[in-house]
């Protein structure tokens, strides 16, 4: 089991973090330590987040709470063909919740009221909480592969209802998603079948000055 590596001044600890990082879907039976636990989920709090607006929430689950997440989530004929078995021994899961009204209400006030975004959610044509709620998952990814670990960030679609009334999260928050964590198994990095798809080349998918030179450039 590796520690966080240390950053070299060309930054090049952070570049191998950032490209040894894999989803994994297959862990082992093994405790993480408290401390490990708490480093790496604080590194979520670490994005950025519009207006600073702090309306980020962790609900970290472990022990019995960790079984109890999947009997809310995984029923038991589901279970039986589920695919990723040793998923459900991740001894931590983590929810990632954000607040939509926080943001409503931080860009209701004075130094913010122009963009008029202070009226309602429904006057954010792309919802920062989950924009900035995705760049903690991230953070929090990246934390855990310095730190040795595998995780594994996955959605809750249908289930969210009932995992906030489970974990008594409150009716108003919205769950970005669950990340598992925990020690991998061998060869628990493994690529699944979206995985195998591969990486995009950022040179196909970098446009420089504009998306494409205009009509009358052509």
């Amino acid at each position: 089991m590796s520690s966080s590596p240390d950053a070299g001044s060309d930054g090049s600890a952070f570049w191998q973090v950032l490209a040894s990082r894999r989803m994994c879907r297959d862990f082992v039976d093994e405790r993480i330590d408290d401390d490990l636990v708490d480093r790496v989920t604080e590194a979520a709090f670490r994005g950025p987040a519009a207006g600073n607006t702090h309306a980020l929430d962790l609900v970290v689950l472990t022990g019995s709470a960790v079984p109890r997440y999947w009997d809310v989530t995984l029923s038991a004929e589901r279970r039986d063909a589920f695919p990723w078995p040793g998923l459900l021994v991740a001894p931590v899961l983590v929810l990632v919740v954000v607040d939509p009204a926080a943001y409503v209400e931080r860009y209701g006030r004075p130094d913010k009221a122009h963009t008029d975004l202070g009226d309602d959610v429904a006057a954010w044509s792309v919802p920062y909480w989950f924009v900035d709620g995705g760049a903690a998952v991230m953070a929090l990814l990246l934390a855990a592969e310095a730190a040795g670990l595998g995780a594994l960030f996955f959605g809750q679609f249908d289930h969210e209802g009932a995992v906030h009334r489970a974990f008594g999260v409150p009716e108003d928050r919205r769950s970005v998603g669950t990340i598992a964590l925990g020690w991998p198994a061998p060869g628990g990095r493994a690529p699944s079948g979206s995985g195998r798809r591969g990486r995009p080349d950022a040179a196909d998918h970098t446009h420089r000055g504009a998306w494409s030179a205009p009509a009358s450039d052509r």
